[in-house]
């Protein structure tokens, strides 16, 4: 009876450790990005981290940028450009490091320009806004940019003040590696996220206006310090098509045409092209992230408006 048992206790405990090893090995649990908090960014990525989740590389650089390491500021004949977004740019778990906007932005430049080096800063981290963005810049700078790309989906002009309670208290801004892979799953999927206190700052009345004064703000950055800015905006999956946004994306949408038209801020909407294009639901992977397909198709339209 005790030989059974034993035979039965080291079985199960095998199994666990299989279990455990397949979860690390072939989807990458127990080693997920972590964040760290910033009372003006909110949150940001840890620097100097990468992982594997399903199969796809993530790199994460010492200034907190899904791109390799870099130095303070760029070598002579070095084109850089500075990609500022959300999820949408950083491309998350979900895409490998060479599938992201940025990587394509590079391989295509790197392969048409006569310069010695093309580096697209990835400056990203999931559900950032504007006012993540602005906070960003305002604390590391441009890195010497030659260009500033703000890269917004609809959903951006209605972020919220960015709140660094978030961090280690909600499952998917983990502030720790778990001790184990099954543990994280446990929590990523029948776990709990902890009570999250407000952020310090009040939330504004006009949301839009306070987003649009980012936007402002970053434009006047690159203003000054030479760079050039290019605003994009990317659709929700159920803006494309009919019928169309809704009446108070319509009306943020028009509001910020009006900045751009008044501060002259070059802008592409996402929309018409997405709309224009033969299979819409290719571009997207669920209802606001894209495919590298549509990865693909930003990085030529952005490359057209760029000098």
């Amino acid at each position: 009876m005790v030989k059974i048992l034993v035979i039965v206790i080291v079985g199960v405990l095998g199994a666990i450790a299989l279990l455990e090893l397949g979860l690390r090995v072939f989807f990458g649990f127990g080693n997920p990005l972590i964040y760290v908090s910033d009372e003006e960014i909110g949150y940001l990525l840890a620097g100097d981290q990468s992982s594997r989740r399903f199969g796809n590389r993530i790199e994460i650089n010492q200034y907190s940028m899904r791109s390799h390491a870099i130095a303070p500021t760029p070598e002579d004949n070095t084109l850089r450009i500075m990609l500022l977004g959300d999820s949408i740019a950083n491309g998350g778990w979900w895409t490998d490091q060479d599938d992201t906007i940025s990587a394509m932005m590079t391989q295509q430049l790197q392969s048409q320009l006569p310069v010695k080096q093309v580096e697209v800063l990835n400056v990203s981290a999931n559900s950032w806004g504007p006012p993540n963005q602005l906070a960003y810049v305002q604390k590391f700078g441009l890195f010497g940019s030659q260009s500033l790309v703000l890269l917004l989906n609809t959903d951006d002009l209605f972020a919220r003040i960015p709140n660094p309670h978030i961090v280690g208290r909600d499952r998917n801004y983990p502030d720790q590696k778990p001790p184990l892979a099954l543990l994280e799953l446990f929590n990523r999927y029948l776990g709990r996220d902890q009570p999250i206190p407000p952020p310090s700052r009040p939330r504004p009345q006009d949301v839009v206006a306070y987003n649009l004064d980012m936007i402002r703000e970053l434009n006047a950055i690159a203003l000054q310090q030479g760079a050039q800015f290019l605003l994009l905006m990317t659709p929700l999956l159920r803006e494309i098509g009919q019928p169309g946004p809704k009446d108070y994306e319509l009306k943020a949408r028009s509001r910020l045409q009006s900045l751009t038209q008044q501060e002259n801020i070059k802008f592409i909407d996402l929309l018409t092209p997405f709309n224009r294009h033969p299979d819409p639901p290719s571009l997207y992977r669920d209802h606001i992230h894209l495919s590298p397909q549509g990865n693909q198709l930003v990085n030529e339209l952005l490359l057209e408006q760029l000098n």
